[in-house]
């Protein structure tokens, strides 16, 4: 069963909040970090070469230890400060119209190692080192995890109790437009009844988004733990810090291709190859967003198409061979293009469909890619089938949106 625990959290001053809160640290491009401005923004520290602009690599050792420099200045100037007890928070986001409420917390590294804690993908050994020098440098916990849990009527009302009956600590509307809301919970008995719960009724929590974290984090608790000869299991290092939502309240949105090249073919040989396994219709310049599954948008040439997987390219009862990216891999992007592994070939990239279809487009259009493919995307049932059978997504198969924000509350320990 799942094991979540209170923690004294440092958050930014109420006034600070808005500016202390920024994008994950994982989303911004090197560029976009270096022209932040804002004095207060938790980039600081999850980004801090932003503060080294002289450092080309970002993962000097100088950069980590100024992420410890700038967390510790954020304390001792009081833009960050130390919950007085231990606590538990909800935080809800809301996207166009559309609301997700979440439990932040802290999570078990022994529950990672149990696999109660289930992943859905590998991690890149370069980002999870990444990680690794960060948090082992800072010792804080400064991005929580993205979780996902069956959801439960009980943990429901109590959440929901804090939600109606309590003021948000934090309320406020980010430049992207998304709000962000944030109340903090205080009351020991209410901290309980949810951890009772959830010791008592979830008996596995899927990772979402996050998963280099969650591993970098692990292995950190773990190298502290054969270093303390004093270990005792409740020490901070044994929990890293993530939001847990019913599944019933999250959404994933499409996760796109671009390529780079037909792989030596003619643009007809390539579309010959391709009506093999699909159906093709042309589009011309209507954009192919996918409604349903096995059903693809191709953007070749200045001109849509769209594809549709002929029956038997494709198993509904295998958690991996179901999934529109497996479809799409095994019968046109390994086959025809000759991408076998989209983790470590440079001629694949991937789109998270919240840049739209135009994106793609543009990546064609502008002679960067040669072809662009538009994927309907993963159900939440999809991911807790293929976590539960103990396989793995193929990469970049999931994008969630809205995406958590960094520094509302930080575990250090």
């Amino acid at each position: 069963m799942a094991t979540i625990k209170a923690f004294r959290g440092y958050r930014p001053t109420k006034e600070l909040a808005a500016k202390v809160a920024s994008r994950p640290y994982d989303v911004l491009n090197r560029q976009e970090a270096l022209a932040e401005s804002n004095p207060y923004s938790y980039l600081h520290i999850i980004r801090a070469e932003i503060d080294l602009p002289d450092v080309e690599n970002p993962y000097d050792k100088k950069v980590y230890k100024k992420a410890k420099k700038n967390f510790e200045q954020f304390v001792k100037e009081g833009v960050l400060k130390q919950d007085v007890a231990n606590c538990l928070y909800v935080y809800a986001q809301t996207m166009n119209g559309r609301q997700q409420v979440g439990l932040m917390t802290c999570t078990s590294i022994e529950d990672y190692q149990n696999d109660v804690i289930k992943k859905h993908e590998f991690t890149r050994p370069s980002k999870e080192q990444d990680r690794i020098n960060h948090i082992s440098t800072t010792k804080i916990h400064s991005g929580p995890v993205l979780m996902a849990y069956p959801q439960i009527n009980v943990i429901d009302a109590v959440i929901n109790q804090v939600t109606q009956k309590q003021a948000p600590e934090y309320d406020f509307t980010a430049d992207d437009g998304i709000q962000h809301t944030l109340w903090v919970i205080d009351d020991v008995s209410i901290i309980q009844t949810l951890v009772d719960l959830f010791d008592s009724e979830v008996e596995a929590i899927y990772i979402a988004d996050g998963h280099h974290r969650a591993a970098s984090s692990t292995k950190v608790g773990l190298k502290l733990k054969e270093e303390n000869e004093n270990h005792t299991g409740k020490e901070g290092y044994n929990y890293f810090l993530s939001v847990l939502f019913p599944d019933n309240q999250l959404q994933i949105i499409d996760y796109n291709r671009v390529v780079k090249d037909l792989n030596g073919l003619s643009t007809d040989e390539f579309l010959q190859k391709v009506s093999h396994k699909f159906e093709v219709e042309e589009y011309g310049l209507a954009q192919v967003k996918p409604a349903q599954h096995y059903i693809f948008g191709m953007f070749l040439e200045g001109e849509w198409y769209k594809l549709t997987a002929k029956k038997g390219t494709y198993n509904t009862t295998d958690p991996i061979e179901s999934l529109d990216i497996a479809v799409l891999s095994n019968n046109l992007i390994a086959p025809i293009l000759g991408i076998t592994d989209q983790r470590t070939d440079d001629r694949i990239d991937f789109v998270g469909g919240i840049r739209g279809l135009k994106e793609l487009e543009k990546r064609v259009n502008s002679g960067e890619m040669r072809v662009a493919f538009s994927i309907y995307p993963v159900s939440i049932q999809q991911l807790i089938n293929v976590a539960n059978s103990g396989n793995v997504m193929p990469p970049k198969s999931t994008w969630f949106e809205p995406k958590l924000r960094s520094g509302l509350v930080t575990h250090k320990f």
